[in-house]
């Protein structure tokens, strides 16, 4: 298989400094239904919209190339010392399990669409219940960004206020390691750096944010660095969000 061919096939992005038609929103990817929290409101200007790309998720998001490389030495060594029959059952469950991970990712990419408002992040996800996760951009404390080649990438962020979101509910559109405060991550996008740069311009009218546009580090944080821990690390201040009323929204279809 092509990764790079479906990747490219897979991924849809726009962005217009005029915005975005929102019927076109509609029209790609799992609808809101005119749902509020997953549906741009009539007012609101969409930026970029967009979904992951197939291969690098799989790769990314399932591990599908760390688990074939596994067995496929599984049953590299099985044939050097002599055992067939090992070997055999070894690539058979390797091309099994990299099968049913593509489905899932499949399943997983084709059920899921961001997209970014002049006010908010909007989140259409869900294999098998569809939910739609609304992220206001003025609780978004920081944006963090690693390159995956090709122009695509992943970008976490970090959020401010009192409701936290849920693992069971992100996954896998989270940055790994987080759990104690679950942070969003947008998974295998195309023009990733293009696109962190517009969340923290859309962001800007709530008051700068902190910016990591090198990496993300997936190393397990220590519970008293959550939150504003890459801040600190690197010297750069974090605007002080008052709780919202609002706060964060996300809810099954």
């Amino acid at each position: 298989m092509d990764l790079n061919a479906t990747s490219s096939a897979a991924a849809t992005a726009t962005s217009l400094s005029a915005g975005i038609d929102h019927a076109l929103v509609e029209a790609d990817g799992p609808t809101a239904h005119g749902d509020r929290m997953g549906t741009p409101a009539p007012d609101e200007k969409v930026l970029w919209k967009g979904r992951p790309a197939l291969g690098l998720f799989a790769r990314t998001a399932f591990h599908t190339r760390t688990l074939g490389f596994y067995f496929a030495a599984l049953a590299l060594i099985a044939l050097v010392t002599g055992n067939t029959n090992a070997a055999i059952v070894s690539a058979v469950l390797g091309v099994a399990l990299l099968a049913i991970l593509y489905l899932l990712a499949w399943l997983s990419t084709r059920s899921t669409l961001y997209i970014l408002t002049d006010t908010r992040l909007i989140m259409r996800i869900g294999m098998a219940i569809e939910t739609r996760i609304n992220l206001p951009l003025k609780q978004i404390t920081a944006a963090h960004f690693r390159a995956r080649g090709n122009d695509h990438g992943d970008i976490a962020l970090e959020l401010g206020g009192e409701r936290m979101l849920g693992v069971v509910l992100l996954w896998p559109h989270m940055r790994p390691w987080h759990y104690n405060h679950p942070q969003p991550m947008l998974r295998a996008v195309p023009d990733a750096a293009r696109l962190a740069q517009l969340i923290a311009e859309a962001r800007a009218q709530y008051g700068a944010i902190d910016q990591n546009l090198i990496e993300i580090k997936d190393a397990a944080p220590a519970s008293a660095q959550q939150g504003t821990h890459s801040a600190a690390q690197q010297g750069r201040k974090v605007p002080v969000l008052q709780p919202s009323a609002q706060g964060f929204e996300g809810a099954p279809a």
